[in-house]
């Protein structure tokens, strides 16, 4: 089997999201900086933003910071969408045609593919960064593997400032946090 590596532009964005996590005041300038950052850099992610679980109801998942069109999913149940299908089922979810996939809460008709990966604090998922693309299919093994080192880095962050436990009791994941280790 290959080594699945990141691109030079993503280990630069891994790298300044690092940092970003270090100097952060708050979740929600954390939040702003990363899909500021991703958007900026990575032009076929058409948006990408935050959904946290709701600290008064774990089965509702709220949007975050977010760059791109307006959405009009503010609140996704965990058990609607290929957002509540990547916390249900506590792993990254990639769909190559929105279109032929049931769960898939329609925001744009620009939209063609997703990838949505959770944000895990002490093995339960509590929130995610999901992004959209305009170009079928547009999700690889490499996408899969950055985003998921930028969720773990939030989680770090959240756990680290004591505020998964202020946010949520969290959904458990099914074999996290091991199956998002890379090094």
């Amino acid at each position: 089997m290959v080594e699945v590596q990141l691109s030079a532009e993503m280990s630069a964005l891994v790298s300044e999201i690092r940092k970003m996590a270090a100097e952060a005041s708050s979740f929600v300038e954390l939040q702003q900086g990363i899909v500021a950052a991703i958007a900026g850099r990575l032009p076929y992610y058409s948006w990408t933003g935050f959904y946290m679980l709701d600290p008064e109801d774990s089965g509702t998942l709220v949007l975050g910071a977010f760059v791109g069109e307006p959405t009009p999913h503010v609140r996704i149940p965990v058990t609607a969408g290929i957002c509540g299908a990547a916390v249900a089922l506590g792993k990254t979810v990639v769909v190559d045609d929105v279109n032929a996939d049931p769960r898939y809460l329609s925001c744009s008709i620009k939209t063609r593919s997703e990838i949505v990966a959770p944000v895990y604090v002490d093995g339960r998922a509590v929130g995610e960064i999901d992004v959209d693309s305009h170009t079928p299919a547009a999700f690889s093994e490499v996408d899969r593997l950055f985003l998921e080192e930028v969720a773990e880095i939030v989680g770090e962050y959240l756990a680290a400032q004591g505020l998964a436990e202020k946010r949520t009791s969290g959904v458990e994941a099914p074999g996290a946090p091991e199956n998002l280790r890379h090094g």
